[in-house]
């Protein structure tokens, strides 16, 4: 048979046909809880290969944009905030062969956090949540090239502006947003994020995205259930949107129509239509989501789901779950590979 018919008919045979349409690649995932990175094969939605390392208490994975290269931060035991070990170390995993690389040492305890690779700059960023800063890295020499402070207590997780000027810190514990130029490597602003009231100190943001064409910065309300839009023009808290559970990660479709959202504590994700800022649907996931990748093609949204050890793969067309993907403990960062990794290695472990 025809090799391009072969292909074609097993898609059209498959359960899941947009994951198998247009999904060469891998799918990875921290696990917190029994210290495994998870290499999950897009096409089969099947984990191929379990990296074991006692270090992997990190949350956030990121990978390089030949995908080859994953970078997973060491934060520690401790919630952000709360007392516990301080992690000062980053992983450096080759793709391909499943296995640790190197390593990058902050120097002392700086719980880093979350990696987001910068393409403009071909630079790493990760967070060094103790320093109040982000680190910039060379990822070929792993050596550390700058900081850029956030003027701010508890930035964990931050996001860069698509035209490539700007980064956003969400500063868990001073309920604030600071804003960073790329470019000077300084703190340009510091948004207060405020209760509709305008009362301080009853807001903890938390996770954050930036939308497509760079104009508004999403992140919620840890406690409760809202959404702070902020505009980037101004640098000013725009409104709130009402969620119907309390929020958590978010990412935007690919057309800038919807923003998805994780609802936590209601086993949920949200659809807000950005046009009129309004959860238009709800789709149920398995417990506790957290974090939303959307795969590069734009068809399927990743969502990892803590407390059910699995990844739900949903379909953005139809914004219903197409698949449950097992995962591991605590599975929490997302990140994508497009390099595919061999299902040979199944049910692995390193």
């Amino acid at each position: 048979m025809n090799t391009r018919v072969f292909v074609v008919a097993g898609c059209l045979l498959s359960t899941a046909l947009s994951t198998c349409a247009f999904a060469q690649g891998t799918l990875l995932v921290a696990n917190q809880k029994d210290h495994t990175l998870s290499f999950i094969d897009a096409a089969t939605a099947k984990q191929t290969f379990a990296l074991q390392e006692d270090r992997i208490t990190g949350h956030e994975v990121a990978t390089s944009p030949d995908g080859r290269t994953a970078y997973l931060p060491i934060y520690g035991d401790a919630g952000v905030g709360r007392p516990g070990t301080d992690g000062h170390e980053m992983l450096v995993i080759d793709v391909p062969s499943h296995t640790i690389t190197g390593t990058v040492d902050f120097g002392h305890g700086v719980r880093p956090h979350l990696p987001v690779y910068d393409t403009h700059r071909n630079v790493l960023y990760v967070s060094t949540e103790l320093d109040q800063t982000i680190t910039a890295i060379d990822p070929k020499s792993l050596k550390i090239l700058y900081t850029i402070p956030t003027g701010a207590a508890e930035s964990h997780m931050f996001a860069l502006s698509h035209n490539g000027k700007f980064a956003y810190t969400a500063n868990v514990g001073p309920s604030s947003v600071s804003v960073l130029d790329l470019n000077t490597h300084k703190t340009l602003a510091i948004i207060p994020i405020q209760t509709p009231d305008a009362t301080p100190g009853k807001v903890r943001v938390q996770r954050m995205s930036v939308s497509n064409d760079d104009k508004l910065i999403f992140t919620s309300d840890w406690d409760k259930p809202r959404l702070a839009v902020i505009d980037t023009a101004t640098r000013k808290l725009k409104t709130w949107i009402e969620l119907p559970g309390t929020g958590y990660g978010s990412a935007s479709t690919h057309d800038g129509r919807y923003l998805i959202i994780c609802l936590s504590k209601a086993s949920k994700m949200a659809v807000i239509d950005l046009k009129t800022l309004k959860v238009v649907q709800t789709i149920d996931v398995p417990a506790q989501p957290q974090e939303v990748l959307i795969r590069p093609d734009g068809l399927v949204a990743y969502v990892s789901c803590n407390n059910d050890h699995k990844v739900a793969a949903i379909d953005l067309k139809t914004f219903k779950v197409q698949t449950l993907i097992d995962a591991g403990n605590l599975a929490d960062g997302l990140a994508w590979s497009k390099y595919s990794t061999s299902t040979s290695a199944a049910g692995g472990s390193h």
